[in-house]
Protein backbone atom coordinates (compact mmCIF):
# COMPACT_ATOMS: atom_id res chain seq x y z
CA UNK A 1 0.00 0.00 0.00
CA UNK A 2 1.46 3.12 -0.89
CA UNK A 3 2.09 6.12 1.60
CA UNK A 4 -0.25 8.25 0.31
CA UNK A 5 -2.93 5.83 0.19
CA UNK A 6 -2.68 5.60 4.22
CA UNK A 7 -6.08 6.08 6.19
CA UNK A 8 -7.18 9.71 5.10
CA UNK A 9 -7.82 10.52 8.99
CA UNK A 10 -4.34 9.79 10.00
CA UNK A 11 -3.44 12.57 7.77
CA UNK A 12 -6.25 14.60 8.73
CA UNK A 13 -4.74 14.43 12.44
CA UNK A 14 -1.35 14.96 11.05
CA UNK A 15 -2.15 17.93 9.46
CA UNK A 16 -4.37 19.61 12.56
CA UNK A 17 -1.42 18.65 14.46
CA UNK A 18 1.59 20.19 12.43
CA UNK A 19 2.18 23.53 14.97
CA UNK A 20 1.92 21.09 18.25
CA UNK A 21 4.02 18.49 16.34
CA UNK A 22 7.11 20.79 15.28
CA UNK A 23 7.74 20.92 19.21
CA UNK A 24 8.08 17.12 19.57
CA UNK A 25 9.94 16.14 16.07
CA UNK A 26 13.08 17.07 17.69
CA UNK A 27 15.52 14.49 17.83
CA UNK A 28 14.48 12.49 20.19
CA UNK A 29 14.69 8.78 20.37
CA UNK A 30 11.18 7.11 19.99
CA UNK A 31 9.94 6.07 23.40
CA UNK A 32 9.24 2.18 23.01
CA UNK A 33 11.86 0.28 21.49
CA UNK A 34 9.09 -3.26 22.29
CA UNK A 35 8.77 -5.22 19.43
CA UNK A 36 5.85 -6.37 20.68
CA UNK A 37 3.98 -2.67 20.06
CA UNK A 38 6.57 -1.70 17.08
CA UNK A 39 3.80 0.12 14.62
CA UNK A 40 5.45 2.12 12.45
CA UNK A 41 7.81 -0.63 10.72
CA UNK A 42 4.47 -1.61 8.13
CA UNK A 43 5.35 2.41 6.92
CA UNK A 44 9.14 2.27 6.93
CA UNK A 45 9.88 -0.58 5.08
CA UNK A 46 7.38 0.61 2.60
CA UNK A 47 9.16 0.72 -0.77
CA UNK A 48 8.46 4.42 -1.03
CA UNK A 49 10.44 5.51 2.45
CA UNK A 50 14.02 6.09 2.11
CA UNK A 51 14.23 4.85 5.49
CA UNK A 52 17.44 3.10 7.40
CA UNK A 53 15.74 0.48 9.88
CA UNK A 54 18.68 -1.16 10.84
CA UNK A 55 19.54 1.62 13.24
CA UNK A 56 17.64 1.36 16.40
CA UNK A 57 16.38 2.60 18.49
CA UNK A 58 14.76 5.21 16.01
CA UNK A 59 14.73 8.78 16.12
CA UNK A 60 11.46 10.03 16.38
CA UNK A 61 12.36 13.14 14.22
CA UNK A 62 12.88 10.79 10.87
CA UNK A 63 9.90 8.21 11.85
CA UNK A 64 7.29 11.43 11.80
CA UNK A 65 9.30 12.59 7.92
CA UNK A 66 7.27 9.23 6.66
CA UNK A 67 4.32 8.75 9.40
CA UNK A 68 3.05 10.65 12.27
CA UNK A 69 3.58 8.17 14.50
CA UNK A 70 2.01 10.03 17.51
CA UNK A 71 -1.09 10.50 15.12
CA UNK A 72 -0.85 6.63 14.73
CA UNK A 73 -0.93 6.34 17.97
CA UNK A 74 -3.65 8.57 19.30
CA UNK A 75 -6.10 7.77 16.71
CA UNK A 76 -8.08 5.28 19.01
CA UNK A 77 -10.41 7.28 20.47
CA UNK A 78 -12.92 6.46 23.65
CA UNK A 79 -15.47 9.05 23.60
CA UNK A 80 -15.45 10.56 27.63
CA UNK A 81 -18.84 9.89 29.37
CA UNK A 82 -17.53 12.70 31.43
CA UNK A 83 -18.68 16.85 30.46
CA UNK A 84 -17.04 20.07 31.20
CA UNK A 85 -13.93 20.48 31.12
CA UNK A 86 -12.70 18.90 34.27
CA UNK A 87 -14.13 15.65 33.23
CA UNK A 88 -12.15 16.29 29.70
CA UNK A 89 -9.19 17.02 31.56
CA UNK A 90 -8.99 14.14 33.11
CA UNK A 91 -10.19 11.93 30.93
CA UNK A 92 -7.39 13.20 28.23
CA UNK A 93 -4.89 12.65 30.60
CA UNK A 94 -5.95 8.94 31.78
CA UNK A 95 -6.38 7.45 28.67
CA UNK A 96 -4.69 9.83 25.98
CA UNK A 97 -1.81 12.46 27.35
CA UNK A 98 1.37 12.71 29.02
CA UNK A 99 0.58 12.88 33.15
CA UNK A 100 2.66 16.31 33.49
CA UNK A 101 3.62 18.32 30.31
CA UNK A 102 4.84 22.30 30.23
CA UNK A 103 5.16 24.15 26.66
CA UNK A 104 6.06 26.59 26.14
CA UNK A 105 7.88 28.97 22.93
CA UNK A 106 11.05 26.92 22.50
CA UNK A 107 10.77 24.16 25.30
CA UNK A 108 9.00 21.40 26.03
CA UNK A 109 9.06 19.11 29.17
CA UNK A 110 6.91 15.59 30.22
CA UNK A 111 6.89 13.84 32.76
CA UNK A 112 4.89 9.77 33.11
CA UNK A 113 5.07 7.38 35.38
CA UNK A 114 6.25 3.66 34.77
CA UNK A 115 5.20 0.52 36.36
CA UNK A 116 5.27 -3.01 36.04
CA UNK A 117 2.46 -4.57 38.69
CA UNK A 118 2.44 -8.26 37.78
CA UNK A 119 1.54 -11.42 39.25
CA UNK A 120 1.09 -15.34 37.82
CA UNK A 121 1.74 -18.65 38.77
CA UNK A 122 4.06 -21.37 37.19
CA UNK A 123 1.40 -24.57 37.28
CA UNK A 124 4.05 -27.14 36.38
CA UNK A 125 6.07 -26.32 39.36
CA UNK A 126 3.95 -24.69 42.25
CA UNK A 127 5.09 -21.60 41.59
CA UNK A 128 4.16 -18.04 42.32
CA UNK A 129 6.19 -15.05 40.81
CA UNK A 130 5.52 -11.11 41.24
CA UNK A 131 6.73 -7.53 39.92
CA UNK A 132 6.43 -4.55 41.28
CA UNK A 133 7.99 -1.93 39.56
CA UNK A 134 7.64 1.70 40.55
CA UNK A 135 9.58 4.75 38.38
CA UNK A 136 9.35 7.77 36.24
CA UNK A 137 10.12 9.43 32.50
CA UNK A 138 11.04 12.70 32.31
CA UNK A 139 11.89 13.95 28.76
CA UNK A 140 11.76 17.24 27.16
CA UNK A 141 14.05 19.83 24.52
CA UNK A 142 15.05 23.44 24.48
CA UNK A 143 14.99 24.54 21.28
CA UNK A 144 15.20 22.90 17.77
CA UNK A 145 18.31 21.10 18.68
CA UNK A 146 18.68 19.71 22.04
CA UNK A 147 16.91 17.06 24.11
CA UNK A 148 16.96 14.98 27.09
CA UNK A 149 15.33 12.17 28.73
CA UNK A 150 15.81 9.57 31.80
CA UNK A 151 14.12 6.70 33.42
CA UNK A 152 14.29 5.70 36.42
CA UNK A 153 12.93 1.97 37.16
CA UNK A 154 12.73 0.51 41.20
CA UNK A 155 11.62 -3.29 41.88
CA UNK A 156 11.10 -6.07 44.25
CA UNK A 157 10.24 -9.13 42.48
CA UNK A 158 10.49 -13.40 42.58
CA UNK A 159 10.94 -15.40 39.35
CA UNK A 160 9.55 -19.02 38.13
CA UNK A 161 12.14 -21.36 38.50
CA UNK A 162 14.28 -21.12 34.98
CA UNK A 163 14.88 -17.56 35.08
CA UNK A 164 15.56 -17.99 38.93
CA UNK A 165 18.65 -20.64 38.12
CA UNK A 166 19.61 -17.99 35.27
CA UNK A 167 19.64 -15.20 37.95
CA UNK A 168 21.85 -17.01 40.28
CA UNK A 169 24.17 -18.63 37.58
CA UNK A 170 24.79 -14.61 35.72
CA UNK A 171 24.52 -12.96 39.50
CA UNK A 172 22.20 -10.54 37.62
CA UNK A 173 18.66 -10.01 36.92
CA UNK A 174 18.21 -10.25 33.04
CA UNK A 175 18.63 -6.96 31.53
CA UNK A 176 18.24 -5.42 34.76
CA UNK A 177 21.64 -5.39 36.58
CA UNK A 178 22.70 -6.35 40.20
CA UNK A 179 20.31 -7.23 43.38
CA UNK A 180 20.29 -7.54 46.62
CA UNK A 181 17.70 -10.26 48.76
CA UNK A 182 14.27 -8.66 49.21
CA UNK A 183 12.89 -11.38 52.14
CA UNK A 184 13.02 -15.08 51.70
CA UNK A 185 12.92 -15.42 48.07
CA UNK A 186 12.71 -12.44 46.70
CA UNK A 187 15.22 -9.49 44.83
CA UNK A 188 15.57 -6.11 45.16
CA UNK A 189 16.91 -4.03 42.16
CA UNK A 190 17.41 -1.09 40.36
CA UNK A 191 17.69 0.69 37.04
CA UNK A 192 18.55 4.34 35.47
CA UNK A 193 18.60 5.50 31.74
CA UNK A 194 18.98 8.06 30.47
CA UNK A 195 20.18 10.46 27.34
CA UNK A 196 21.19 14.36 26.01
CA UNK A 197 20.83 14.58 22.42
CA UNK A 198 22.58 17.37 20.20
CA UNK A 199 21.63 18.13 16.47
CA UNK A 200 23.51 21.00 15.45
CA UNK A 201 21.97 20.55 11.73
CA UNK A 202 20.29 17.72 9.36
CA UNK A 203 23.44 15.89 9.07
CA UNK A 204 24.76 15.24 12.66
CA UNK A 205 23.40 13.98 15.52
CA UNK A 206 25.53 13.41 19.09
CA UNK A 207 24.15 11.59 21.44
CA UNK A 208 25.47 10.93 25.10
CA UNK A 209 24.35 8.42 27.11
CA UNK A 210 23.58 5.52 29.64
CA UNK A 211 21.61 2.91 27.48
CA UNK A 212 21.53 0.25 24.80
CA UNK A 213 22.07 0.31 21.06
CA UNK A 214 20.65 -1.96 18.31
CA UNK A 215 21.99 -2.65 14.83
CA UNK A 216 19.87 -4.77 12.59
CA UNK A 217 16.59 -5.51 11.09
CA UNK A 218 15.43 -8.81 13.23
CA UNK A 219 14.31 -9.36 16.61
CA UNK A 220 17.70 -10.45 17.83
CA UNK A 221 20.56 -8.80 16.37
CA UNK A 222 23.92 -10.98 16.08
CA UNK A 223 25.92 -7.60 15.71
CA UNK A 224 24.67 -5.82 18.79
CA UNK A 225 21.94 -6.46 20.70
CA UNK A 226 19.71 -4.76 23.41
CA UNK A 227 19.24 -8.06 25.70
CA UNK A 228 21.06 -6.81 28.32
CA UNK A 229 22.00 -4.26 31.07
CA UNK A 230 22.37 -0.56 29.65
CA UNK A 231 26.08 0.63 29.21
CA UNK A 232 27.60 4.40 28.70
CA UNK A 233 27.80 5.07 25.24
CA UNK A 234 28.87 8.27 23.20
CA UNK A 235 27.24 8.18 19.67
CA UNK A 236 27.72 10.02 16.81
CA UNK A 237 24.96 9.99 13.79
CA UNK A 238 25.90 11.24 10.49
CA UNK A 239 23.25 11.22 7.52
CA UNK A 240 24.09 12.19 3.93
CA UNK A 241 21.85 11.35 0.99
CA UNK A 242 21.20 7.71 1.18
CA UNK A 243 23.30 6.79 3.64
CA UNK A 244 23.93 6.91 7.60
CA UNK A 245 27.24 6.20 9.74
CA UNK A 246 27.40 5.28 12.92
CA UNK A 247 29.97 5.58 15.25
CA UNK A 248 29.75 4.56 19.01
CA UNK A 249 32.21 4.40 21.66
CA UNK A 250 30.81 2.37 25.12
CA UNK A 251 32.36 1.40 28.23
CA UNK A 252 31.34 -2.24 29.58
CA UNK A 253 32.02 -4.02 32.81
CA UNK A 254 32.82 -7.81 33.79
CA UNK A 255 30.02 -9.01 36.33
CA UNK A 256 32.67 -12.09 37.32
CA UNK A 257 36.21 -10.87 37.52
CA UNK A 258 38.01 -10.48 40.24
CA UNK A 259 37.99 -6.96 41.65
CA UNK A 260 38.39 -4.62 44.22
CA UNK A 261 36.01 -2.77 46.77
CA UNK A 262 37.72 0.48 45.64
CA UNK A 263 37.83 0.57 42.13
CA UNK A 264 34.60 -2.15 41.27
CA UNK A 265 33.96 -3.95 38.66
CA UNK A 266 36.79 -4.78 35.74
CA UNK A 267 35.93 -2.40 33.17
CA UNK A 268 36.75 -3.23 29.35
CA UNK A 269 35.74 -0.94 26.14
CA UNK A 270 34.04 -0.71 22.74
CA UNK A 271 34.07 1.16 19.81
CA UNK A 272 31.16 0.36 17.18
CA UNK A 273 31.56 1.44 13.42
CA UNK A 274 27.73 0.67 11.64
CA UNK A 275 27.65 2.08 7.99
CA UNK A 276 23.99 1.48 6.34
CA UNK A 277 23.24 2.40 2.54
CA UNK A 278 20.02 2.20 1.14
CA UNK A 279 21.39 1.34 -2.47
CA UNK A 280 17.34 1.79 -3.59
CA UNK A 281 14.05 1.79 -1.46
CA UNK A 282 13.88 -1.32 -1.37
CA UNK A 283 17.56 -2.75 -0.90
CA UNK A 284 19.55 -1.76 2.25
CA UNK A 285 22.87 -3.26 3.04
CA UNK A 286 24.56 -2.17 6.51
CA UNK A 287 28.78 -2.62 6.85
CA UNK A 288 29.36 -3.21 10.78
CA UNK A 289 32.97 -3.82 12.52
CA UNK A 290 33.78 -3.80 16.48
CA UNK A 291 36.92 -3.87 19.29
CA UNK A 292 36.35 -4.82 22.09
CA UNK A 293 39.79 -4.51 24.62
CA UNK A 294 40.12 -4.84 28.33
CA UNK A 295 40.95 -1.16 30.53
CA UNK A 296 43.81 -2.75 32.09
CA UNK A 297 45.97 -5.76 31.46
CA UNK A 298 49.47 -7.26 31.92
CA UNK A 299 50.95 -4.13 30.61
CA UNK A 300 49.43 -1.82 32.39
CA UNK A 301 46.74 0.32 32.24
CA UNK A 302 45.07 1.13 28.63
CA UNK A 303 41.98 2.89 29.42
CA UNK A 304 40.17 4.76 26.51
CA UNK A 305 42.74 3.47 24.02
CA UNK A 306 43.32 6.42 21.18
CA UNK A 307 44.03 4.47 18.52
CA UNK A 308 40.36 3.03 18.49
CA UNK A 309 38.98 7.20 18.29
CA UNK A 310 39.58 7.97 14.45
CA UNK A 311 35.99 7.63 13.39
CA UNK A 312 36.50 6.40 9.74
CA UNK A 313 38.83 3.24 9.75
CA UNK A 314 38.85 -0.47 9.44
CA UNK A 315 40.06 -1.70 12.70
CA UNK A 316 41.48 -4.98 12.12
CA UNK A 317 44.68 -3.44 10.21
CA UNK A 318 45.26 -1.02 14.03
CA UNK A 319 44.45 -4.19 15.79
CA UNK A 320 46.96 -6.27 14.40
CA UNK A 321 49.61 -3.01 14.23
CA UNK A 322 48.84 -2.85 18.72
CA UNK A 323 50.11 -6.85 18.36
CA UNK A 324 46.32 -8.37 17.85
CA UNK A 325 45.48 -8.05 21.91
CA UNK A 326 41.59 -7.51 21.36
CA UNK A 327 38.58 -9.22 19.99
CA UNK A 328 37.42 -7.74 16.40
CA UNK A 329 34.28 -8.44 15.00
CA UNK A 330 33.18 -8.09 11.58
CA UNK A 331 29.27 -8.15 10.48
CA UNK A 332 26.81 -7.69 7.10
CA UNK A 333 23.25 -6.75 7.35
CA UNK A 334 20.77 -6.97 4.22
CA UNK A 335 17.00 -5.86 3.56
CA UNK A 336 15.20 -5.94 0.73
CA UNK A 337 11.46 -5.08 0.34
CA UNK A 338 9.59 -7.03 -1.69
CA UNK A 339 6.44 -6.05 -2.87
CA UNK A 340 4.89 -3.38 -0.64
CA UNK A 341 4.29 -5.47 2.43
CA UNK A 342 7.58 -8.17 2.66
CA UNK A 343 10.65 -7.38 3.87
CA UNK A 344 13.42 -9.57 4.13
CA UNK A 345 16.61 -9.76 6.17
CA UNK A 346 19.47 -11.13 7.43
CA UNK A 347 23.17 -10.73 8.92
CA UNK A 348 26.37 -11.96 8.78
CA UNK A 349 29.18 -11.90 11.65
CA UNK A 350 32.44 -13.02 11.50
CA UNK A 351 34.24 -13.35 14.80
CA UNK A 352 37.22 -15.30 12.91
CA UNK A 353 37.44 -16.54 9.38
CA UNK A 354 39.91 -18.18 7.45
CA UNK A 355 38.74 -19.11 4.02
CA UNK A 356 40.78 -22.40 3.69
CA UNK A 357 39.55 -23.90 6.79
CA UNK A 358 35.77 -23.02 6.44
CA UNK A 359 35.99 -24.43 3.25
CA UNK A 360 37.96 -27.77 4.50
CA UNK A 361 34.55 -28.94 6.46
CA UNK A 362 36.78 -30.34 8.77
CA UNK A 363 34.96 -28.47 11.90
CA UNK A 364 37.85 -25.97 13.10
CA UNK A 365 37.36 -24.48 16.32
CA UNK A 366 38.15 -21.08 15.42
CA UNK A 367 35.59 -20.85 12.61
CA UNK A 368 33.78 -18.84 14.40
CA UNK A 369 30.54 -17.63 12.37
CA UNK A 370 27.24 -16.72 12.72
CA UNK A 371 24.31 -15.88 10.63
CA UNK A 372 20.51 -14.78 10.28
CA UNK A 373 17.69 -15.00 7.98
CA UNK A 374 14.28 -13.35 8.45
CA UNK A 375 11.06 -11.90 7.18
CA UNK A 376 8.37 -9.70 8.27
CA UNK A 377 5.01 -9.78 6.30
CA UNK A 378 2.60 -7.08 7.27
CA UNK A 379 -1.06 -7.13 6.86
CA UNK A 380 -0.71 -10.82 5.85
CA UNK A 381 -4.03 -11.95 3.93
CA UNK A 382 -4.86 -8.14 3.67
CA UNK A 383 -6.02 -7.94 6.85
CA UNK A 384 -5.15 -4.67 8.30
CA UNK A 385 -2.87 -5.39 11.37
CA UNK A 386 -1.90 -8.77 11.08
CA UNK A 387 1.79 -9.33 10.72
CA UNK A 388 4.26 -12.53 10.84
CA UNK A 389 7.80 -12.16 11.55
CA UNK A 390 9.63 -15.60 11.16
CA UNK A 391 13.53 -15.56 11.90
CA UNK A 392 16.48 -18.23 11.78
CA UNK A 393 19.27 -17.78 14.19
CA UNK A 394 22.78 -20.04 13.65
CA UNK A 395 25.69 -19.49 15.24
CA UNK A 396 28.75 -21.68 15.72
CA UNK A 397 30.56 -22.90 18.79
CA UNK A 398 32.57 -20.59 20.56
CA UNK A 399 31.87 -17.27 18.48
CA UNK A 400 31.81 -14.01 20.93
CA UNK A 401 33.97 -15.65 23.12
CA UNK A 402 38.21 -14.67 23.12
CA UNK A 403 41.37 -16.01 24.65
CA UNK A 404 41.08 -13.12 27.59
CA UNK A 405 37.33 -13.79 29.15
CA UNK A 406 37.10 -9.98 29.71
CA UNK A 407 37.64 -9.59 26.46
CA UNK A 408 34.38 -11.62 25.21
CA UNK A 409 31.61 -9.90 23.57
CA UNK A 410 29.35 -9.55 26.51
CA UNK A 411 28.90 -7.01 29.55
CA UNK A 412 27.76 -7.33 32.53
CA UNK A 413 27.02 -11.19 32.71
CA UNK A 414 25.21 -10.89 29.74
CA UNK A 415 25.90 -11.14 25.99
CA UNK A 416 25.97 -7.66 23.61
CA UNK A 417 24.84 -10.20 20.64
CA UNK A 418 22.41 -13.11 21.19
CA UNK A 419 21.19 -13.27 24.97
CA UNK A 420 22.14 -17.32 24.61
CA UNK A 421 25.55 -16.79 23.62
CA UNK A 422 26.91 -19.26 20.97
CA UNK A 423 26.62 -22.88 19.88
CA UNK A 424 22.96 -22.87 18.67
CA UNK A 425 20.45 -23.13 16.15
CA UNK A 426 17.37 -20.84 17.16
CA UNK A 427 13.65 -20.46 15.27
CA UNK A 428 11.65 -17.28 16.40
CA UNK A 429 8.11 -17.01 14.84
CA UNK A 430 5.81 -14.38 15.52
CA UNK A 431 2.08 -13.52 15.00
CA UNK A 432 0.82 -9.74 15.64
CA UNK A 433 -2.24 -8.29 15.51
CA UNK A 434 -3.53 -4.58 16.64
CA UNK A 435 -6.61 -3.66 16.40
CA UNK A 436 -7.41 -0.12 18.27
CA UNK A 437 -6.03 -0.12 21.14
CA UNK A 438 -6.07 -3.92 21.28
CA UNK A 439 -2.62 -6.14 20.66
CA UNK A 440 -2.17 -9.86 20.23
CA UNK A 441 1.13 -11.26 20.17
CA UNK A 442 1.81 -15.45 19.94
CA UNK A 443 5.36 -16.22 19.85
CA UNK A 444 6.90 -19.52 19.21
CA UNK A 445 10.71 -20.43 19.75
CA UNK A 446 12.93 -23.43 19.10
CA UNK A 447 16.15 -23.95 20.17
CA UNK A 448 18.70 -26.60 19.98
CA UNK A 449 22.02 -25.95 21.36
CA UNK A 450 25.10 -28.00 22.73
CA UNK A 451 25.50 -27.47 26.80
CA UNK A 452 28.69 -27.76 28.41
CA UNK A 453 29.34 -30.73 30.27
CA UNK A 454 31.75 -33.25 32.03
CA UNK A 455 33.60 -29.98 33.16
CA UNK A 456 34.55 -29.15 28.95
CA UNK A 457 33.65 -25.89 27.40
CA UNK A 458 32.09 -26.90 24.15
CA UNK A 459 31.47 -23.47 23.08
CA UNK A 460 27.92 -21.91 24.26
CA UNK A 461 29.66 -20.24 27.03
CA UNK A 462 31.12 -16.81 25.42
CA UNK A 463 32.52 -15.98 28.84
CA UNK A 464 35.13 -18.48 29.19
CA UNK A 465 38.32 -18.48 27.39
CA UNK A 466 38.31 -20.41 24.11
CA UNK A 467 41.62 -21.46 24.78
CA UNK A 468 39.92 -24.27 26.88
CA UNK A 469 38.49 -26.19 23.74
CA UNK A 470 38.49 -29.75 23.87
CA UNK A 471 39.17 -30.06 20.44
CA UNK A 472 40.44 -28.54 17.16
CA UNK A 473 38.94 -29.88 14.81
CA UNK A 474 35.33 -31.50 14.65
CA UNK A 475 33.23 -28.66 16.18
CA UNK A 476 29.81 -28.63 15.29
CA UNK A 477 26.97 -26.76 16.04
CA UNK A 478 25.12 -28.03 18.94
CA UNK A 479 28.19 -30.02 20.45
CA UNK A 480 27.88 -30.49 23.88
CA UNK A 481 24.74 -31.62 25.95
CA UNK A 482 22.41 -31.64 22.75
CA UNK A 483 19.70 -29.36 24.33
CA UNK A 484 15.94 -28.49 23.02
CA UNK A 485 14.07 -25.31 24.07
CA UNK A 486 10.63 -25.05 23.29
CA UNK A 487 8.56 -21.82 24.27
CA UNK A 488 5.32 -20.66 23.77
CA UNK A 489 3.99 -17.21 24.77
CA UNK A 490 0.67 -15.83 24.04
CA UNK A 491 -0.04 -12.34 25.57
CA UNK A 492 -3.23 -9.61 24.98
CA UNK A 493 -2.89 -6.15 25.62
CA UNK A 494 -5.39 -3.24 26.17
CA UNK A 495 -3.86 -0.12 25.69
CA UNK A 496 -4.70 2.58 28.47
CA UNK A 497 -2.30 5.25 27.73
CA UNK A 498 -0.40 5.12 24.28
CA UNK A 499 1.36 8.14 24.96
CA UNK A 500 3.80 5.79 27.40
CA UNK A 501 2.14 2.76 26.63
CA UNK A 502 0.21 1.96 29.64
CA UNK A 503 -1.71 -1.33 29.03
CA UNK A 504 -3.31 -4.30 30.81
CA UNK A 505 -2.20 -7.51 29.77
CA UNK A 506 -2.56 -11.28 30.80
CA UNK A 507 -0.63 -14.32 28.81
CA UNK A 508 -0.03 -17.78 29.26
CA UNK A 509 3.52 -18.97 28.86
CA UNK A 510 5.06 -22.97 28.15
CA UNK A 511 7.93 -23.69 27.85
CA UNK A 512 10.05 -26.69 28.09
CA UNK A 513 14.33 -27.56 28.01
CA UNK A 514 14.82 -31.40 27.34
CA UNK A 515 18.00 -33.01 27.51
CA UNK A 516 19.95 -36.14 28.62
CA UNK A 517 20.16 -35.16 32.00
CA UNK A 518 16.56 -33.10 32.44
CA UNK A 519 13.12 -32.32 31.09
CA UNK A 520 12.14 -28.94 32.56
CA UNK A 521 8.51 -28.26 32.17
CA UNK A 522 7.24 -24.46 32.62
CA UNK A 523 3.34 -23.53 32.50
CA UNK A 524 2.84 -20.11 33.60
CA UNK A 525 -0.14 -17.94 33.59
CA UNK A 526 -0.31 -13.83 34.52
CA UNK A 527 -2.22 -11.05 34.12
CA UNK A 528 -0.19 -7.29 34.91
CA UNK A 529 -0.53 -3.61 34.25
CA UNK A 530 2.95 -2.08 32.77
CA UNK A 531 4.20 0.89 30.91
CA UNK A 532 6.01 -1.75 28.44
CA UNK A 533 8.51 0.67 26.77
CA UNK A 534 11.16 -1.84 26.47
CA UNK A 535 11.36 -5.65 25.69
CA UNK A 536 12.63 -8.04 28.82
CA UNK A 537 13.74 -10.81 27.26
CA UNK A 538 12.65 -14.00 29.11
CA UNK A 539 12.94 -16.11 26.06
CA UNK A 540 16.11 -17.99 26.92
Amino acid sequence: MPLCKINPKIFLLLFLSISTQLLYSQPALERSTNPDFLLPDRYLYHPEANFHTSVRPYLRNEVNQLINYDSILLYQPLKSPWKGKAGEWIWKKVFYEDLIQITGKDFHFAVNPLVNFEVGRDFENDDNAWVNTRGFMAEGNIGSKFFFATRFYENQATFISYIDKDIQSKWVIPQQGAYKGFKTDGYDFSRSEGYISFSPNKYFNFRLGHGRNFFGDGYRSLLLGDAHFPYPYFLISTQIWRIKYINLYAEFMDRKAPHSENLGYRKKYGTFHYLTTNITNRLKVGLFEAIIWQAQDSTGYRGFDINYLNPIIFYRPVEFSLGSPDNALMGLNISYTIGEKTAFYGQLLLDEFKLKEVTSGKGWWANKQAFQIGVKWFDIFKLSGLDLQAEVNVIRPYTYSHSEPITNYGHYSEPLAHPMGANLVESQNFIRYHHGRWHFVYQLQRVQYGADTAGLNFGKDIFISYSNHPFDYGNYIGQGLKSILWRHDFKASWIINPAYNLNLSAGIVYRQLKNDLANDQTLFIYIGLSTSLEKLYYDF
